[in-house]
């Protein structure tokens, strides 16, 4: 990718949904062909990948100079370019967050919410856009209706900050989807007042999603699968977020239980069986 005239190859010690795919993306360690580049920028987005990306960088330094970087390092984003770090679609409008979450580090990271030139791009990004201010919010749902995509919110929308207007908003553009978060008790009550708003607007579970933190330290499956069901009933498709620690480290016998509530098909699967 050519940036300010030079030519810019990135790198991901991990493939995401978000990771681009254009040919000056790369992931792991060079590969046969030569690549030809002005610098080497190593994207680290999870704390657990950077030894791999240390490594990395030892590999690409023999193409080009190396600058490795990301939110694993706990660095501050700056101004958001489509495409750069993420693929093409995906759009970042603000950063930051006003809460202090224990599991969380944006707040560590951004010291505060940072409002963003806004940039084309159908899929939002935004650590918590809903804190963003009024004018800041219209003018991304008024990007969003000029894009060809139907729009999805990934961030993880709070839903103590949802207002009436908000739900207008989301009923004035194509919606594919818009995620929740359900990661503290404290999320429960304003969750269940804004499944009310948005199912009294005619949204369904096939386009509100809620993201459910589980499996952290003390932590039960039997208290999981609570709040996963408990989601579901209130007519948000659940998707649990099995919890890491800054190592990585997950709880090994979580993972199955953890798949079983990240793709609908296999949720809802579970009632049409109790109906046969």
């Amino acid at each position: 990718m050519m940036i300010d005239g030079k030519r810019i190859a990135r790198v991901f010690p991990t493939r995401t949904g978000a990771t681009p795919t254009d040919a000056w993306a790369f992931v792991g360690a060079p590969p046969v062909l030569d690549v030809v580049a002005d610098e080497i920028h190593i994207s680290v987005t999870f704390t657990w990948d950077i030894p791999k990306a240390e490594k990395l960088a030892v590999l690409w330094s023999r193409i080009a100079p190396v600058k490795i970087g990301g939110p694993a390092f706990n660095q501050p984003g700056g101004e958001f370019t489509p495409g750069l770090y993420m693929k093409e679609g995906y759009n970042i409008t603000s950063r930051g967050c006003h809460n202090r979450c224990w599991f969380c580090s944006v707040w560590k990271r951004e010291n505060g919410l940072r409002e963003l030139e806004i940039k084309d791009g159908h899929i939002i990004q935004d650590d918590n856009i809903l804190a963003c201010s009024e004018t800041h919010i219209r003018a991304v749902f008024d990007m969003l209706r000029r894009q060809k995509k139907r729009a999805k919110f990934v961030g993880g929308l709070e839903a103590k900050l949802l207002e009436p207007w908000h739900v207008d908003l989301l009923k004035s553009i194509r919606l594919e989807s818009a995620f929740f978060a359900y990661d503290t008790p404290d999320d429960w009550e304003p969750l269940i007042r804004a499944a009310v708003m948005l199912h009294d607007a005619g949204f369904n579970r096939q386009k509100i999603f809620c993201y459910v933190l589980i499996g952290w330290p003390k932590d039960t499956k039997e208290d999981a699968n609570g709040r996963l069901e408990a989601v579901k009933d209130l007519g948000m498709c659940p998707f649990a977020m099995l919890y890491r620690n800054d190592g990585g480290d997950r709880r090994s016998d979580w993972g199955k239980f953890q798949r079983s509530w990240a793709r609908p098909v296999v949720i809802y699967a579970k009632d049409r069986k109790c109906m046969l």
